[in-house]
């Protein structure tokens, strides 16, 4: 008995069914991976360099319509002529069989930049070479890492000032010991030399020789953050108001000075010598950054600084502050230039024009006074310094005015000096004998200890240097004022740290005196604190 059979009813009927269903299965599959995948995908004819294939994700990224792709050469594509920029490059890509750009820039249909990585690879697609193209949008990976760069390029920046302003600060405060005793015995000298002996004028060359070394070194200590500063409340509008005459003198007349005061400023607590300092400074600098007519313009106005900002911008604390802006319409700097503009001693100018300390003061007060600042330049567009002094909250009594002491003729109260440098240490003990006053003499916190304490008479003041072994000088005052509650002390320092003070800045009746200081300087000081 024979059973109907037909033809396509077998075993080798179903196997091949299977196939298709397998093979339809497989296409769905990959069509939905194309469809959905995050990345741009292009399909060429490898042989033809015709686009067949292109995915929504590579529409979306270029916003070009499918059309545009679609039966063109991949060359004649405008927007990957950095892939495909001609049909050799092409052919290229046919023979190795593989490419990849790690930054590939993209035009999108309305202009916009983009970076993508780029890989391509050729394989058989049902015994037919093509060619698959992966784009991948890493433009938000690139300014991300860009930002970080920038970032720690900031950073890097601060830790180099930072570590060069430490440097400054000792070199300054040795160099002005040595400063003191070149001063004080070119003083001693004079009194012993008649004003016509030609030695007069020697000793005087000496005198402003070291008086200019002195300023410099003062300089160095602002960078540093190392001065003495005696912070007031301040309007900053009405501060620089009272300089812009002054200001304006400095710049010549073929400059305009235009200034722009911020309305309802909050105040600001600092120096307003400082102040003086910056500006001056700042315009000094914009004068010689303009070749002949230009402008400077000043302007203060009110700055919340928010934490996004500050994200970017290393070293920037959120808060409110009253923003100081000097701009000029100068020469404008390069980037390499403006790495430099802080560090002591760097500067474009020639070399009797300039010290390089002008910026590096600018840094250092607007540092010690817990601001920022900002520099935006461009070669042939001029430079802006921003400064963001920060809001001063806090209510505070005036300051008494202190009356203008002068130097007594002679004095007669007994003087504790103390001083670890031998030569400060006699040179400053002839400048006191000189006036007229009793001087014990003590080289280090211990022997003053043991002075003062073998002293049955009277010690009137304590003149004391700040940093020594041992014990600091505001140590030692607290030592000896607990035997001694009447005694009036005196501090000096080539700079003052933080023993002595928060920042540099002297608590309210504590007396110092700047070394190098002159016969006349001490013994104004010394009246002043005597009869304080």
């Amino acid at each position: 008995m024979s059973t109907n059979q037909t033809p396509d009813s077998g075993p080798e009927h179903h196997h091949e069914a299977g196939e298709k269903e397998a093979f339809r299965a497989s296409e769905l599959r990959y069509r939905r991976l194309f469809e959905s995948a995050q990345d741009g995908i292009l399909i060429l004819d490898a042989e033809t360099g015709i686009v067949t294939d292109v995915n929504p994700f590579m529409i979306n990224l270029l916003d070009y319509s499918r059309e545009v792709f679609l039966t063109k050469k991949v060359w004649e594509l405008g927007f990957l002529r950095d892939a495909f920029a001609s049909e050799e490059m092409f052919r290229d890509l046919q023979a190795k069989g593989y490419v990849r750009y790690e930054d590939l820039p993209l035009e999108t249909s309305d202009g916009r930049r983009i970076e993508v990585e780029f890989v391509s690879n050729v394989y058989k697609e049902n015994e037919h070479r093509v060619i698959q193209c992966n784009i991948r949008d890493i433009t938000e990976r690139r300014q991300a890492e860009a930002e970080r760069t920038k970032l720690q390029a900031q950073l890097n920046q601060a830790q180099r000032m930072e570590s060069v302003g430490r440097l400054a600060g000792g070199v300054a405060h040795d160099f002005n010991n040595m400063l003191g005793v070149i001063l004080g015995h070119v003083e001693l000298a004079f009194d012993r030399v008649d004003p016509n002996d030609p030695l007069h004028a020697d000793l005087e060359a000496i005198r402003k020789a070291a008086q200019r070394s002195a300023d410099l070194t003062r300089q160095l200590l602002s960078f540093a953050r190392k001065q003495t500063i005696e912070p007031k409340v301040l309007d900053l509008n009405a501060t620089v108001e009272g300089m812009l005459n002054m200001l304006r003198q400095l710049i010549g007349e073929d400059i305009n000075m235009v200034w722009k005061p911020g309305r309802d400023l909050w105040p600001v607590k600092m120096d307003p010598t400082q102040i003086h300092q910056m500006l001056a400074n700042l315009c000094v600098n914009a004068r010689d950054a303009i070749a002949g007519i230009g402008k400077i313009r000043v302007e203060t106005r009110k700055t919340t600084l928010d934490e996004e900002y500050c994200a970017q911008q290393a070293g920037f604390t959120p808060g409110e502050y009253v923003t100081l802006t000097v701009s000029d319409d100068g020469c404008g700097m390069d980037d390499e230039t403006l790495l430099s503009i802080f560090e002591p001693f760097f500067t474009t100018k020639e070399a009797d024009e300039g010290t390089g300390l002008g910026l590096p003061t600018v840094y250092g007060i607007v540092k010690q006074n817990n601001g920022f600042i900002n520099v935006y330049s461009e070669p042939g567009s001029g430079t802006t310094f921003n400064i963001y002094l920060p809001r001063h909250t806090a209510k505070t009594d005036p300051l008494p005015k202190k009356v203008p002491v002068q130097a007594a003729v002679r004095g007669h109260e007994t003087i504790l000096l103390v001083e670890d440098e031998p030569a400060i240490l006699k040179m400053t003990s002839i400048m006191l004998e000189r006036q007229g006053y009793t001087v014990l003499e003590a080289s280090s916190p211990g022997e003053a200890i043991r002075l003062a304490r073998e002293q049955t008479g009277r010690i009137d003041l304590l003149l004391t240097d700040v940093i020594m072994p041992e014990m600091n000088g505001r140590d030692l005052a607290k030592n000896l004022l607990s035997n001694r509650p009447g005694l009036k002390c005196l501090f000096m320092s080539g700079y003052t740290a933080n023993v002595i003070s928060h920042r540099g800045v002297l608590d309210e009746g504590e007396h110092f005196i700047q070394k190098p200081f002159s016969l006349n300087d001490l013994g104004v000081k010394l009246r002043e604190v005597m009869e304080g």
